[in-house]
């Protein structure tokens, strides 16, 4: 184990805040990618780091910090966007594919920039989408992290691939 991981498990805010500075581009890059938002990314990226203080001493080291805070940061954006969910009342994942054509069909003059196309899918596609293809979960690991069966992880991967050529005009 990283000897600046061990001095913030023990308490040393200043190595914590070592690990901070070493991690919280990535950390809000992906946020970002999974929120689609600035102002999202931003509040995740503070909830992240808040939650990895708190928990710190359930990293054991089995793996390297940066894959434990991988994961914490994927958890929090999903755990945000369930009780977001709930609160608003809306659905953001969902097997209904109708919903999901509906949420992608505005047009866009920046539909060739993969990014942004990426950012105008449906919250739920999205995240399946970058969990599965650009940060490399399966399909059992993303139904457990975000809350739904393992069909309509694979359904919304399509669903976001079909989507993304569209948009990119292939």
């Amino acid at each position: 184990m990283n000897d600046t991981v061990r001095r913030a498990q023990d308490g040393d805010q200043a190595a914590f805040h070592a690990l901070y500075q070493a991690h919280v581009g990535r950390v809000f890059a992906l946020c970002l990618r999974l929120s689609g938002d600035r102002g999202e990314a931003e509040e995740h990226t503070q909830d992240v780091f808040v939650r990895a203080w708190q928990r710190l001493g359930s990293f054991r080291g089995d793996s390297a910090f940066s894959t434990w805070l991988h994961r914490l940061t994927v958890n929090e954006v999903l755990q945000a966007r369930r009780s977001a969910g709930r609160r608003s009342n809306r659905l953001t994942l969902t097997d209904d594919a109708a919903l999901l054509d509906r949420a992608a069909a505005a047009p866009s003059p920046l539909a060739g920039d993969l990014e942004q196309a990426i950012g105008r899918l449906p919250p739920g596609a999205r995240a399946v989408f970058l969990l599965h293809d650009v940060e490399g979960y399966q399909h059992d690991e993303i139904a457990r992290l975000a809350g739904i069966a393992e069909g309509t992880s694979k359904a919304q991967l399509h669903r976001a691939r079909r989507l993304l050529r569209e948009a990119l005009g292939r």
